[in-house]
């Protein structure tokens, strides 16, 4: 039996993790991976003790037909990349990888074109994480160094979305 390579392993574990996902609209996994270990996961959900979207049965990114990329103020839920970090330390976060899957809710599709939002590219910044490698498909993945988001700063042409 063929081994996998690190990155669709490390990917897979994510992949696993999106399912405790709450969001009905689509589900990320994130983990963070420093020196071959698992240092923290993260999961799309509602902070703790609220209502979870797939609770009440209802989306108001969703009803109010928001743009994919864009008006993330109003979600419930803290995304996989901000509840991994939260969850891990910063020194073990510096010069390490995050590894991200994204599944759109009702037909369990990898997001096309997936990427952090604003915010947690902020976030990931300031953790220290080095890279971030996203799945395309089951085998296929986009690697991204966070250097490169410091560089090409986009939140200075205004634009929204990703």
């Amino acid at each position: 039996m063929p081994r996998i390579d690190k990155e669709n392993y490390y990917l897979d574990i994510a992949e696993t993790v999106l399912e405790r996902g709450t969001c009905i609209r689509r589900n990320y996994g994130a983990i963070i991976v420093k020196n071959d270990q698992i240092v923290s996961t993260g999961y799309v959900g509602a902070p703790r003790g609220r209502k979870n979207c797939s609770d009440l049965g209802t989306c108001i990114r969703e009803k109010m037909n928001v743009r994919r990329g864009t008006r993330y103020e109003l979600c419930r839920s803290v995304h996989a990349e901000a509840n991994a970090i939260i969850h891990a330390p910063r020194d073990q976060m510096i010069g390490a990888t995050m590894y991200l899957v994204g599944k759109e809710f009702g037909t369990d599709k990898y997001v096309e074109n997936a990427n952090s939002c604003a915010m947690c590219k902020r976030m990931i910044i300031n953790a220290g994480i080095q890279r971030v490698v996203i799945r395309n498909t089951k085998d296929k993945f986009t690697a991204l160094y966070v250097e490169d988001w410091i560089v090409d700063d986009d939140s200075l042409d205004g634009k929204e979305g990703y």
